[in-house]
């Protein structure tokens, strides 16, 4: 069971980096923010807390009434309660407005391995991100999100 998932979780990896890789080359704002989202990719795996907190602007707040420091409690929680993460992000619509803000629109499969029963659990989620560029770094406003399939909230 734990090998099907494995592979199955690979292959969907690799059919989603070979899908954003076609069409028109990127513009310099939108390689920022692919560059961007792998970088917070690289710190989740690595349960780097503190380096996906700096990617968060200070004035954050989303729909559920989170604050940056909410964030970063569930940020915590999370990576406390996994033992190792994976995620598998498809980005599938960048939106650039005057190449100092943007909006992310993006799948991201999650899979991690923890000491409850099973010994893993896997979702998949759809996020919809506001950033701004603050001098030389695009920072996070404002997320929605919600289970694949279910409503962005």
């Amino acid at each position: 069971m734990m090998n099907r998932l494995t592979r199955t979780l690979c292959t969907l990896g690799v059919i989603l980096m070979t899908l954003a890789a076609c069409g028109e080359p990127p513009s310099e704002p939108e390689e920022e923010l692919r560059a961007w989202v792998a970088a917070g990719v690289e710190a989740a795996e690595s349960k780097e807390r503190r380096s996906l907190v700096d990617m968060i602007s200070t004035s954050y707040a989303d729909a559920r009434g989170n604050k940056r420091g909410d964030i970063e409690n569930l940020l915590r929680v999370y990576f406390l309660r996994q033992n190792k993460i994976a995620l598998l992000p498809n980005v599938e619509e960048i939106t650039v407005y005057g190449d100092t803000a943007a909006k992310l629109v993006m799948t991201v499969g999650m899979a991690g391995t923890n000491d409850g029963v099973l010994g893993f659990s896997a979702d998949a989620y759809r996020f919809e991100l506001e950033l701004e560029k603050d001098g030389d770094d695009w920072q996070l406003l404002a997320a929605r999100w919600g289970e694949l399939g279910d409503e962005i909230k």
